[in-house]
């Protein structure tokens, strides 16, 4: 019989829509949010999805892109008590097969379905044998997209208002990287998953700037003595990164101490540049920002990724200099072409790029030497690089979701003037992108 999977955050709505299918003798699969929605979709691989677009922890049109690479050949309906074009354009272009305005008639919802999901393709699923699925090795999920402050709101609430947090699961290991305020999200999202098992993970910090470290005295997994929580950094300030880590915990800023938390933490100033978690190799390369502060590749068995999150190009800072310091402009724009070359080279043919795209053009130009990075040399600089996917990153407080999208939307023309095939999103909490999927 055919299936389809229903994700909507209202129970009773669901549950009659739910009827309804089974009455027609359809296989019914429910899910209550997009997060468990994107789940069972790659578990099922349902005929059908029907899908709400507002839903709290991922909204539909992070369903329809997510689910897209994975299950691409099934048909997804979004719908919406909203009757705006721009929400249906939306929802076309994440990969939605068509958008339906709440309520629904129920003639009306199968008439649709009929026409995406006709009857002569719904008999074959009768008798076919359902496809074998193997799981990507690599998951990389991002719980905090924002740099600088949180800033939760209405005007976030597409892409997020958290600080850089994002989670690796690859090769039997759980990788974090930094530990913003987004690392509170993901520590309760891991204490329901794994509920009595212990959790071992690995948390690599970038740098010590707050936004990148004040989450983890809210980071769930830490207060449990079952669990094993491995922090690696480079040197952040002379107090060392254990001294800063465990600062931010000390009298009068937080009741606990670092020390009289459950769980076994041990924190590890990295020497070497080039190391191991598991079987995943990590490199590490310091990066032009305030500080000692590094970008990690991780390379796995299904692909690779960059994590560059606080990055500023060194082209204007140095011409800038150039002027300011009485140095030969030439000479200045040698070094800064040099640089640059060892970050192409650190980054190519890299599968996942995430990084620090704070501004826009316009806005870089009043924050040289801040330590931020600007959209066109980002761009231009994952193109070089030959990167496969770009995720713009580290996003201003200042940014609105709107404001986001238009930046998305520059970069994508970009890379459309130069012609090489290079992928375009900006990071939103939530968000999962799977590397070398079967």
């Amino acid at each position: 019989m055919p299936s389809v999977l229903l994700i909507e955050d209202d129970a009773e709505s669901r549950r009659a829509t739910a009827e309804q299918f089974r009455e027609q003798n359809w296989d019914v699969i429910e899910a209550g949010d997009g997060d468990e929605g994107i789940q069972l979709a790659v578990r099922h691989r349902p005929d059908v999805i029907l899908c709400d677009l507002l839903m709290p922890k991922i909204n539909g049109f992070q369903v329809c892109r997510t689910v897209r690479q994975q299950v691409p050949r099934v048909k997804i309906v979004v719908f919406s008590g909203r009757d705006y074009g721009v929400d249906r354009a939306s929802a076309l272009e994440a990969g939605a097969d068509d958008y339906l305005i709440k309520p629904m008639a129920w003639a009306n919802l199968m008439e649709t379905i009929d026409r995406i999901f006709p009857a002569a393709e719904r008999a074959a699923t009768e008798t076919a044998v359902a496809p074998q699925f193997f799981p990507p090795s690599t998951r990389v999920k991002f719980w905090g997209v924002r740099g600088s402050i949180p800033v939760p709101g209405s005007s976030t609430v597409r892409y997020g208002g958290n600080t850089t947090c994002v989670e690796v699961r690859a090769e039997g290991e759980i990788i974090v990287l930094d530990a913003g305020s987004g690392i509170r999200p993901l520590g309760l999202a891991l204490d329901k998953e794994f509920g009595e098992r212990p959790i071992k993970l690995t948390l690599l910090i970038t740098h010590s700037h707050w936004d990148h470290i004040q989450g983890l005295p809210f980071f769930l997994p830490a207060y449990q003595k079952k669990n094993q929580v491995r922090v690696l950094g480079y040197e952040g300030a002379r107090a060392g990164l254990g001294a800063i880590l465990a600062g931010q915990m000390e009298t009068p800023f937080f009741p606990i101490n670092l020390s009289e938390v459950p769980g076994n933490i041990t924190i590890e100033e990295l020497r070497e540049m080039d190391f191991s978690i598991g079987k995943v190799q990590v490199q590490a390369r310091f990066l032009n920002h305030p500080g000692v502060c590094v970008g990690y590749r991780l390379q796995t068995g299904t692909g690779s990724m960059a994590f560059l999150p606080d990055n500023e190009p060194f082209e204007m800072l140095k011409m800038q200099q150039a002027e300011r310091d009485h140095i030969s402009p030439d000479e200045a724009r040698k070094f800064a072409t040099a640089e640059r070359q060892k970050l192409v080279e650190f980054l190519d043919r890299c599968d996942l790029l995430v990084i620090d795209t704070q501004y826009n053009d316009d806005e870089y130009q009043q924050h040289i030497g801040w330590g931020h990075g600007s959209l066109s040399s980002v761009v231009s600089l994952a193109l070089d690089a030959n990167v496969r996917k770009l995720i713009l990153f580290h996003h201003d407080p200042n940014h609105d979701d709107a404001t986001i999208d238009d930046m998305v939307e520059q970069a994508r023309h970009l890379v459309l003037e130069n012609g090489k095939p290079l992928e375009v999103e900006a990071a939103r909490e939530g968000a999962e992108i799977w590397l070398g999927a079967k």
